[in-house]
């Protein structure tokens, strides 16, 4: 298929990687259509990178520190988001995000098919091929052994990951709790939660999520010693791409929540910041 496209990527393994991806994004277009919802994008979210990293590793053996690094910790990013994932539901039939309910309703049928085939499927499931380019670039230079970029990156990155665990935790802890309450007709004071971490951010998840795939960019810094390259794409699209979900949930949650705008108005949206009396 590349070799037809005459692209650089041809015979590479992540040229692989973007030949598993195009079929992937059609046969999920196909089922969307044939099952009238777009979860399946959603479902393939969290296993399409660690798939396309593995093919880089396997390609060359395991034999490249760098690579096979950058190839466990997005296994790793893989396994926690399946996870959370999973115990919401959202492998289960009807298990479709509710914002795309949202987005039907502001595009209209015959403009959500528009969008399902222009964006939803092909855009973002070439952003998750984007999103691990930069095992790409450790790739190419396999044998540029790790340095300190390599081991600030992996730290970084782990630091994140344990954050947005920690957060997408307390978060289903609150939720379960609620739904509890409301099973069993107390009143609930608190509709959204404003403790934990999200005492410091509205959307710690969000900022964790976003931070690990900048870090992953640093690692086709570390190899090629070049900070400008084409797979700093894949961060950057996320970036954009998360950016404008994350306002439709909170327009979402501030047309529910009266005592919402209040939270918006002392808690930052993306990037944590301490509270007066938070280190109390």
């Amino acid at each position: 298929m590349l070799d037809f496209l005459h692209l650089p990527l041809t015979g590479t393994p992540f040229g692989t990687a973007l030949e598993v991806c195009v079929i992937v994004t059609f046969v999920a277009w196909l089922v969307s259509v044939i099952t009238r919802e777009v979860s399946t994008i959603d479902r393939l979210w969290s296993l399409c990178p660690p798939v396309y990293c593995l093919i880089v590793a396997f390609a060359i053996g395991f034999q490249s520190v760098r690579v096979d690094l950058v190839a466990a910790l997005v296994v790793l990013w893989g396994v926690r988001l399946t996870f959370n994932f999973a115990r919401k539901g959202g492998y289960r039939k009807g298990g479709e995000d509710y914002r795309w309910a949202k987005v039907r309703e502001n595009t209209g049928p015959v403009g959500f098919q528009v969008l399902n085939i222009t964006f939803i499927h092909p855009v973002q499931m070439l952003l998750l091929w984007l999103m691990v380019s930069p095992i790409h670039r450790a790739w190419q230079f396999r044998d540029v052994p790790l340095g300190p970029l390599d081991y600030m990156a992996a730290g970084l990155f782990l630091v994140f990951w344990v954050g947005e665990a920690v957060a997408d935790r307390q978060m289903w802890d609150f939720q379960q709790d609620k739904k509890q309450r409301i099973a069993a007709g107390e009143d609930v004071a608190q509709p959204f939660l404003t403790t934990g971490l999200f005492r410091y951010s509205r959307h710690p998840n969000y900022f964790c999520e976003i931070a690990m795939w900048w870090v992953i960019y640093l690692f086709a810094v570390a190899a090629s010693g070049e900070w400008l390259h084409w797979t700093g794409l894949g961060c950057i699209g996320l970036t954009l791409l998360l950016i404008p979900s994350l306002r439709m949930t909170e327009e979402i949650s501030a047309g529910k929540y009266p005592g919402y705008r209040d939270y918006q108005a002392t808690t930052p949206a993306l990037i944590p910041r301490l509270r007066p009396g938070s280190a109390n």
